[in-house]
């Protein structure tokens, strides 16, 4: 399982997919963080946190994932290596956490070099250190259960399909369907008492609690959920073929 892992990063990161991916998110969001003039610019709003940042990084992050995570699998199908895969000394289930993994841990080296941000708003501070840091790294935590969300998503939408690009589209689909999809569905007002259950199955809901520096269980169970749901769907596409 270990030697899927590494092996899964260093074909990331030895194609220029792997850095362009990375630089795209980080251009991104250091422009609308430092560049443009819109109300997401720090210097701007003039208050020393990271509340744009983590505003913009879910948007990012349902292109960015989705781009690690769909060569996954589909890439083994298109190119035959998929039977290979299957015939080493692994479970099913330790194939799909070693993608799964590799996936979250390029999210992870991703979003590090944001911590740049993070020293840079101490350091403007007034007076220098002047930052909520227990609300900064509550933040963090949940920008990584949301990327840890979005890899289990982008890795069960590489299963359904050979193509990359297709792969892509679908995982983006679905990511953006479980970030806002409920919101939206929460905003007809239909289903009267109901309304308020509906909207917290939404992704974007959890986040934006945690993301106030408030660990609440209830979201972490929640993100651990959705997370093992589409981990378990994964397995079952995957044992497919013995059907």
């Amino acid at each position: 399982m270990y030697s899927l892992y590494v092996k899964e990063i260093k074909v990331f990161l030895h194609s220029m997919i792997g850095y362009v991916v990375m630089g795209v998110f980080l251009c991104l969001t250091g422009l609308f963080l430092w560049i443009f003039p819109m109300s997401y610019n720090i210097l701007d709003r003039g208050y020393a946190d990271l509340y744009s940042l983590f505003s913009i990084a879910p948007i990012v992050l349902m292109l960015l994932v989705p781009a690690i995570t769909m060569r996954s699998f589909a890439e083994e199908r298109r190119t035959g290596t998929m039977e290979l895969l299957l015939t080493m000394p692994l479970s099913d289930t330790q194939i799909i956490l070693a993608k799964y993994l590799a996936g979250l841990t390029l999210v992870l080296i991703s979003l590090i070099p944001t911590l740049i941000y993070l020293m840079s708003i101490y350091l403007l501070g007034y007076p220098q250190g002047n930052v909520d840091m227990g609300a900064m790294w509550g933040s963090y935590l949940g920008l990584f259960f949301l990327g840890a969300t979005f890899t289990a998503i982008g890795i069960f939408c590489s299963l359904l399909t050979d193509s990359q690009i297709v792969s892509f589209i679908l995982a983006v689909l679905f990511c953006f369907i479980c970030w806002l999809g409920f919101d939206f569905i929460y905003s007809f007002n239909l289903f009267g008492s109901l309304g308020l259950f509906i909207k917290s199955l939404g992704i974007e809901h959890h986040y934006a609690s945690i993301s106030r520096g408030v660990i609440d269980t209830r979201d972490v169970i929640y993100f651990l959920s959705i997370i093992t749901v589409f981990l378990l769907a994964s397995r079952l596409r995957l044992q497919s073929r013995k059907w």
